[in-house]
């Protein structure tokens, strides 16, 4: 039986695999024309087994093509002169290691050329190209370099000006015909020498992640091969959280499979998917770990997030911008429909607050008043439903006690200090209780709401921060309408009010059918003087 695969490239023989096969037809298209292409996407994106699949189809072309692959992630803490040798030595494997799969003698004079050809530097790489496409009679070499982003910092400037001239040159057979450059930052990401004429011949080239459809197909795989169905919520909310991130996709379908011991017989339904999104947030993977290293690193990435997220700030999506493209490349934010920033991955954005937020914030004995509930459990029905109107007010209350010292949580931006406490409150909260929460974005300016699933009910706590009176009665209109989308009749709407002389409210519209709760919560700006 086929797997659901996270841990390198999938093939179809083993693996439940996603076809792709219209991006596999437009690449392969590209190499015939003789282009130059980069690709540049965040890890685990199915990248390497897509140009896998494309040397498999260019073999299939009989003799027309040589394709090899290379692959730079090793030489990342490696020094030119150690670069240039070692990547001839890979060079001259990939070619024989051709003619060996197709059962092929090399030509005499190749043989002997790979045999006493050196390569030092890049003069001497581009010497060495230039006399291998004498030798390769009608072949033609496609090269496709994997991990582009390992290459030693001090060489890639010189070696992307020798693939530009040998991009350009009209004299003899071109050699590489084609090249595809693979990595996780693009060109202009890369410092080199803040440049990036060396090699402003590429032709761009993007792998998305899956559709709906392509998760559909995914699912399909599975069910037609064991039985066992996906109920269409969970389809729905797999590729909503995922943004159809295929490292993620794989590893929910996973835990949902392999994982939960849900009987085969059985539909998987929707909450064995908040089972395996509450399994998934907590683990440890490469995949989330890589992403929270980028975002710890620059502080203007967590502030652009916040405020994309939970302030709803207009940010134009522009690649000029590299704190933008940064973000957009790691697969998080996306251009929304109005040219603005939007949250692309919900599970992303929750692995990051949950890593940025401090994990004990010196509050929580604050939680609860002396003369109110003992825990969190108290906020339970005795038919199990959550008594969200009550555990927001407490939370409303805890605030007010803990006064100016929420100004003191540790590593925490004051502009975030309320977002990040609320989410620190329902997380113990649902942990407490056995539910589930997680991340939405609700359609139009990339706001995130929090979701949280308990015994088949959904609750869904918009938050925002105090603009204006204009602001706010937006924000529940924004709110009704996307409870109308999830076939929700009830929301709640938690507003910090950051000014001097805040205004606490709390309140409860019929908005367009729909009851919204609001709060508005003072946030105190600084310690009252003696």
């Amino acid at each position: 039986m086929r797997q659901f695969w996270t841990q390198g490239p999938v093939n179809a023989e083993e693996h439940y695999v996603v076809a792709r096969s219209e991006k596999l037809a437009d690449y392969v298209q590209r190499v015939k024309q003789g282009r130059y292409i980069v690709l540049f996407a965040p890890r685990q994106t199915g990248k390497t087994t897509f140009f896998q699949n494309a040397l498999d189809a260019l073999e299939d072309e009989g003799d027309t093509y040589l394709p090899i692959q290379l692959n730079f992630e090793r030489y990342v803490d490696s020094t030119p002169a150690r670069f240039y040798p070692h990547l001839w030595k890979r060079l001259c494997q990939q070619i024989v290691g051709v003619f060996q799969r197709r059962g092929q003698p090399m030509p005499a004079a190749l043989s002997h050329f790979l045999g006493r050809a050196e390569v030092t530097d890049h003069l001497s790489m581009g010497d060495f190209f230039e006399h291998l496409g004498s030798l390769l009679e009608k072949q033609r070499l496609v090269m496709i370099i994997d991990e582009f982003d390992g290459m030693p910092q001090q060489a890639a400037r010189g070696f992307l000006h020798t693939l530009r001239d040998i991009y350009l040159s009209r004299c003899g057979p071109r050699c590489p015909y084609s090249v595809g450059i693979v990595g996780v930052k693009s060109i202009t990401q890369l410092d080199y020498d803040l440049s990036i004429s060396p090699f402003n011949i590429q032709d761009e080239f993007t792998l998305k992640n899956f559709t709906p459809e392509q998760v559909h197909e995914l699912l399909a795989q599975y069910t037609d091969e064991v039985g066992q169905s996906f109920a269409p919520a969970v389809i729905k909310s797999l590729h909503k959280q995922t943004a159809g991130q295929p490292f993620l996709v794989n590893r929910l379908a996973q835990i949902l499979t392999e994982e939960l011991d849900i009987p085969k017989s059985e539909t998987i339904q929707i909450h064995h998917f908040s089972q395996a999104y509450t399994r998934l947030i907590e683990e440890r993977n490469t995949n989330i770990e890589h992403l929270i290293i980028n975002i710890r690193r620059d502080a203007r990435f967590e502030k652009m997030l916040m405020r994309i997220a939970f302030y709803g700030t207009r940010i134009t999506f522009t690649l000029h911008n590299e704190t933008v493209s940064e973000l957009a490349t790691y697969g998080i934010i996306a251009k929304g429909q109005d040219g603005m920033c939007q949250i692309l991955n919900p599970i992303y954005l929750h692995c990051i607050i949950q890593a940025l937020k401090p994990l004990i914030n010196g509050l929580e004995d604050e939680y609860f008043s002396e003369d109110g509930p003992i825990d969190f459990t108290e906020y339970i029905t005795q038919t199990g439903q959550i008594q969200m109107h009550i555990l927001i007010e407490n939370f409303k209350d805890f605030v007010a006690r803990a006064g100016f010292r929420i100004l003191q949580v540790p590593k925490t931006p004051q502009e975030f200090v309320g977002q990040y406490l609320l989410f620190a409150y329902l997380d113990e909260f649902v942990k407490i209780i056995g539910a589930a929460m997680y991340l939405e974005v609700p359609t139009g300016r990339g706001r995130a709401a929090l979701v949280i699933s308990h015994k088949g009910q959904t609750y869904i706590v918009e938050t925002k921060v105090w603009r204006s009176e204009r602001g706010y009665q937006t924000g529940k209109q924004q709110l009704a309408a996307y409870l109308k989308l999830e076939g929700e009749t009830e929301g709640y709407y938690v507003v910090f009010d950051h000014r001097q002389n805040p205004c606490p409210q709390v309140e409860t519209d019929t908005v367009n059918g729909c009851t919204i709760r609001s709060y508005v919560i003072p946030v105190l700006q600084e310690r009252p003087s003696r």
